[in-house]
């Protein structure tokens, strides 16, 4: 039975965690493994571990640390960071993962979309569009942690990644990026139409309220959130939280599932 789904995203650089702003200025929140642990506790409903490192440092993702991680973790787990082969994913997948995130390697070789979903299935292949608002309307889409503009049509590249077989879509808004003070739902609107896939929305959340916003205008939606689930009151301390059974359904509440 399909419902909303609550995520939280973790951002690896330099081997911790850290909870950038605007894809800036990374703010360390601890270990990984104890991150994962207490979502493991809190019964998370999935987990999305993002290396900020490996693209834009050309290097290979980080097989130990996913393995560690892939161990401990008690929830379906999404990795994305460094991919750019078929043999990289199966790797990665026979390591406990269950979804493969890619992002500027979609852009530049749309191909490995379908060579990775003829091994692994489409429903393990995610795509993560990192988007951000032009001046005079629209969105452009940028790789490698935000620094570099690509030319693509948003909306026009979404329908193609559908038809190559993609099974899920991350919208992650660079300008909302650590700001919580909601999601960007004007986005969402405009190419929640063209998504026939599951779609999770990341960047902004600073509240469970945000999240029911999200859920009540779109329904069954995934909802992702990094400093709503790693830091806690107006100072920021870092409290690694998920919403509590109970909460989760009231998030819920009215959606047909």
């Amino acid at each position: 039975m399909l419902e909303p789904r609550i995520i939280p995203c973790l951002l690896v650089h330099n081997k911790g965690l850290v909870k950038t702003v605007k894809f800036k200025d990374g703010k360390y929140v601890g270990d990984p493994i104890n991150a994962v642990k207490i979502f493991n506790e809190k019964e998370s409903d999935e987990l999305m571990v993002l290396d900020i490192d490996s693209t834009v440092e050309g290097r290979e993702p980080d097989y130990k640390m996913i393995e560690n991680l892939a161990t401990e973790c008690r929830m379906p787990l999404c990795y994305g960071g460094g991919i750019k082969t078929v043999e990289q994913a199966i790797k990665i997948f026979n390591l406990g993962v269950e979804k493969i995130a890619i992002s500027s390697v979609a852009i530049e070789n749309p191909k490995l979309i379908i060579d990775i979903a003829k091994e692994v299935g489409s429903q393990s292949v995610v795509v993560v569009l990192d988007v951000k608002k032009k001046m005079f309307g629209g969105y452009d889409v940028y790789t490698h942690n935000g620094t570099k503009k690509t030319k693509i049509d948003l909306e026009k590249f979404i329908v193609e990644l559908q038809s190559l077989g993609v099974g899920e879509i991350v919208i992650n808004s660079i300008d909302n990026d650590g700001i919580m003070k909601g999601y960007d739902l004007s986005l969402i609107e405009k190419i929640k139409p063209l998504i026939n896939v599951p779609m999770t929305v990341l960047g902004g959340a600073g509240t469970l309220e945000d999240i029911k916003k999200l859920i009540d205008k779109f329904g069954i939606i995934g909802c992702s959130a990094g400093s709503l689930f790693v830091f806690k009151g107006k100072y920021k301390a870092v409290l690694i939280n998920y919403p509590k059974k109970e909460e989760k359904i009231n998030l819920i509440k009215g959606i047909n599932i």
